[in-house]
């Protein structure tokens, strides 16, 4: 008769033994993640920026726009990937953390490197026949260069999460319990500022946007200092009458509500017209019916010092996102 595991009966036992199965596949991914890792930066290195040097199809400044800090990440996956394959976890992410600085750069570059390609792909016929060609090497598999310019930051979210795995499943005992604890921590802290700064980047996209879609004198100034946190039309129900359709763009600090111009218009024809601009630090926002869930919508007020807006909708999910939306934008005001 077999024997029972001797785990099965002490209970502190079966968890060391639990944390030790997590941490090695997790030590398993992530050096299997890191090789596929440096594989694909090292294919970027070598068959763009190698060449492209090489061949001067693009000047040092345009390069540098498109690629950042690339050369610079791949130099620090080469140096962490030996202690990885040695098993030297704690020893290799310290020393890897020292380099952490340059997915800051080159998240801060990110919009610069995706509009650079978008113009040069454009505009520079050898460029982007070189980009094709290169594409198309079977070491690609398929890959576009836009694909793969993002790698860095999605790879470090897999940084993340996988050496806070690491770290969470290494007892206090190990020899590498601190140094893990320290980099998970300053991996976390990373790619929180980089989420903020893709954050503002997304934002700041949406701003161009919108004012590219208005007009008006109320409507100029808009790409600074406010986030933009949605749009979308809404009936605006008059005193007397028939409500009227209405684009409303809502930001953090303002409500603005536009009218499109005639689709005959030969210039400016599917933008919108400036009608209002409405401070959300002086807002009372008031559910007037649509609290029901029932299929028939509702009506938003909005009281302002000078003038009052009843908002309606026919479709009462929508109209509960405006209102989730109305109430973050008033409360960010009177914090």
């Amino acid at each position: 008769m077999e024997s029972p595991d001797p785990s099965w009966r002490c209970p502190v036992r079966a968890q060391r033994a639990r944390w030790e199965r997590k941490r090695a596949c997790t030590a398993r991914e992530l050096l299997e993640t890191e090789r596929r890792y440096q594989e694909q930066l090292g294919l970027v290195a070598t068959y763009f920026l190698g060449i492209l040097k090489a061949k001067g199809t693009l000047r040092p400044p345009e390069r540098q726009a498109l690629f950042g800090s690339w050369e610079l990440i791949y130099g620090a996956s080469q140096m962490l990937l030996p202690y990885l394959e040695e098993g030297q976890w704690g020893q290799g992410l310290e020393d890897f953390c020292h380099h952490l600085e340059l997915y800051t750069q080159f998240a801060a570059n990110a919009e610069r490197s995706r509009t650079t390609l978008q113009e040069q792909l454009k505009k520079n016929k050898r460029f982007r026949r070189f980009v094709r060609l290169q594409e198309g090497r079977r070491e690609f598999a398929g890959l576009k260069l836009q694909d793969l310019l993002p790698l860095p930051l999605q790879r470090l979210q897999q940084y993340e999460n996988l050496i806070v795995a690491l770290a969470e499943n290494t007892g206090p005992n190990s020899p590498d319990h601190q140094q893990l604890t320290r980099a998970a921590r300053l991996i976390s802290e990373t790619a929180q500022r980089v989420h903020a700064i893709g954050q503002k980047q997304k934002n700041e996209q949406h701003l161009q946007r919108v004012q590219a879609l208005l007009s008006g004198r109320q409507a100029k100034g808009l790409t600074s200092g406010r986030w933009f946190l949605r749009q979308g039309w809404l009936l605006v129900v008059p005193p007397s009458g028939e409500p009227r359709p209405r684009m409303f763009f809502l930001f953090s600090d303002v409500l603005l509500m536009a009218k499109p111009r005639p689709p005959l218009h030969l210039l400016q024809s599917g933008t919108f017209t400036c009608r209002a601009l409405y401070p959300m630090a002086q807002c009372q926002l008031c559910r007037v019916f649509g609290h029901s869930g029932g299929p028939c919508g509702g009506l938003l007020s909005l009281s302002f010092p000078h003038e009052k807006l009843l908002l309606m909708s026919t479709d009462q999910e929508e109209l509960s996102r405006w209102y989730h939306s109305l109430t973050l934008a008033i409360s960010g005001q009177k914090n």
